[in-house]
């Protein structure tokens, strides 16, 4: 990004040291910032509210930098990042914090550490649980917009998702479940988020409500049921994206997990159940499971609806 707000040597006396008697009488500190941001808009408009008010974001830093203690500079540093990335509207930071008389004799100038980090990082350090990294490699495909997590559970997409501006809604029917997703959402401030209980597989003649041209993206992790797919391709919009990931029959036969065949694709099954749409991304085989650790077989797929084509001329 070639936008940049940049702040140089602010200063300040803050309580950092691994030491008691260190910590006991504030020391000089002092941050240099790059903030990434938008910055066109403002200097169109010639107004304050169109950028980030570089004296609002000092003073920010002052604060926290002396109102609480710290026993190391990156303990420090995390708080300032923390803070920036939840108050202002900046998509990467770079941050130098350093102790400007340290305590060793042999340091003439001064010591500290340096930070740079974008706001997705940020995210996926903050995540918790922390998002697959199926997820995270694919949102380069994923449109912004209105997004639906099918079987969301307590929502370990929906709440990462949310936090990178996606509006989300999450739909189960466990209610435990989505209590909780909510009270996490609430607790976190993503206002974007919202929950409905809902039964995906009701018995006939009934059929489940995914509305119509509805979604952008559609997330389904480790649910299956097939009846479901053509409700799933109605509900995205054209050039919405399909995000979608379960166990292989090879998973049963190694692990016997699920207990039920019925539960696990087939090779090139899904592929099959997703005929109508464009496939961007697909793999089969092992890859990460729930926790990150162990391997579980999965198929993966990432397809895209197509856009309506136009009366030929």
């Amino acid at each position: 990004m070639g936008e940049q707000l940049i702040i140089e040597q602010l200063e300040f006396r803050g309580r950092c040291g691994v030491t008691s008697e260190e910590r006991a009488r504030p020391q000089l500190l002092a941050v240099d910032l790059e903030l990434d941001c938008q910055l066109t808009l403002a200097g169109r408009s010639d107004d304050l509210r169109h950028t980030v008010d570089y004296a609002t974001v000092a003073a920010r830093i002052v604060e926290l930098g002396t109102s609480h203690e710290s026993r190391l500079l990156e303990a420090m540093a995390e708080r300032f990042l923390t803070a920036l990335f939840d108050e202002f509207c900046v998509d990467r930071i770079k941050l130098w914090l350093r102790k400007l008389h340290p305590p060793i004799t042999q340091v003439t100038k001064s010591m500290g550490i340096t930070v740079e980090r974008t706001k997705l990082t940020q995210q996926l350090i903050r995540a918790d649980p922390p998002p697959p990294h199926f997820l995270v490699r694919q949102l380069p495909r994923l449109p912004k917009g209105k997004v639906l997590d099918i079987a969301s559970g307590t929502g370990r997409h929906a709440l990462f998702l949310a936090s990178l501006g996606y509006q989300v809604d999450a739909i189960d029917r466990d209610i435990q479940a989505l209590a909780q997703l909510s009270s996490t959402a609430h607790a976190r401030n993503l206002t974007e988020v919202t929950t409905q209980t809902v039964d995906l597989e009701p018995p006939p003649p009934h059929k489940p409500d995914l509305g119509q041209d509805a979604y952008d993206v559609i997330l389904v992790f480790f649910y299956l049921t097939r009846p479901l797919f053509p409700h799933i391709i109605d509900a995205l919009k054209p050039g919405g994206v399909l995000l979608y990931e379960t166990f292989l029959i090879d998973n049963h036969l190694h692990y016997q997990h699920p207990r039920r065949k019925e539960f696990c694709l087939a090779h090139n099954e899904l592929i099959s159940l997703t005929s109508d749409l464009r496939i961007l991304h697909y793999d089969e085989g092992p890859h990460e499971g729930h926790h990150g650790i162990e391997l579980v077989y999965t198929a993966q797929l990432v397809a895209q609806k197509p856009l309506p084509t136009g009366p030929s001329t």
